[in-house]
């Protein structure tokens, strides 16, 4: 029985600023029809792609306006523990959302990523990690990079630095409408929408491109592999990853790649 009625991929980017439009910021969305994922086109306005803003206050109107849906979205949800433990960071997922838009507010308008790493604003010279450090869950995935590692080829460290703050954007302004897996239980309510963080070059391949870019088929993939396995019951297996109890500890706090089994 699927346990949601909608499937959300994105395709994150984090260039220029969360008020500016980008080409890389995809969204696809797909439900229970059988039909394939659709593009799904910002509102209109003078920019022709979607903003970090905008999707981010999009999805939130979407979460609070049911029916429940399920969001993949890719870039890293939280850093390794050895990131809390230099800085003295307790082991609680949104205290560290709190504290790393205070040092690294990309959600203010007109704020780059670069513009913090090189000193011009925030203070993100106080919050620094290791670019050698991975999560769990990256250690379990080949091809992935650390959320440090910012500057190479395949580098999720943009993104994630711009994503972040929205994620505390939605957690503020869904209330209790949305599960963040796993943060919040490896179990999703029934009724809530949830999001998860994915890594769409897990399935990108599985799904012929057509007509679509890259970016295109990174969103289409997540929306269609959701769609999939919510409709044939593997769901459940791919939210709950075989896992030690210390493990799962571990992971509660820095998050996990939906579909890393």
């Amino acid at each position: 029985m699927p346990r949601f009625a909608r499937y959300l991929g994105v395709d994150y980017s984090g260039a220029e600023a969360p008020n500016s439009g980008l080409k890389g910021l995809r969204v696809f969305t797909a439900d229970g029809s059988g039909q394939p994922a659709e593009e799904m086109r910002p509102p209109p306005s003078h920019r022709k792609h979607w903003t970090r803003q905008g999707l981010a206050h999009w999805l939130a109107a979407q979460v609070n306006a049911g029916p429940p849906a399920l969001i993949g979205i890719d870039h890293g949800f939280s850093f390794p523990r050895r990131y809390f433990e230099r800085h003295h960071l307790p082991p609680d997922w949104p205290a560290f959302l709190d504290d790393f838009q205070a040092h690294w507010p990309t959600d203010e308008e007109n704020t780059y990523v670069c513009f913090i790493r090189d000193g011009n604003c925030g203070a993100g010279h106080e919050r620094q990690g290791d670019p050698k450090w991975l999560r769990l869950t990256e250690q379990w995935t080949a091809s992935a990079k650390s959320v440090f590692q910012f500057d190479v080829q395949g580098q999720v460290a943009n993104s994630t630095h711009a994503g972040l703050p929205w994620l505390r954007y939605l957690r503020q302004n869904c209330g209790g409408k949305l599960h963040f897996w796993p943060f919040d239980g490896w179990n999703v309510p029934a009724g809530k929408s949830a999001v998860a963080e994915v890594y769409p070059s897990l399935w990108m391949k599985r799904f012929p491109a057509d007509d679509r870019d890259g970016d295109q088929q990174a969103a289409f993939a997540v929306a269609e592999w959701l769609r999939r396995a919510d409709q044939n019951d593997s769901l459940p297996h791919f939210l709950h990853p075989p896992l030690t109890p210390a493990e799962q500890t571990q992971a509660a706090i820095e998050g996990w790649i939906l579909g890393v089994t």
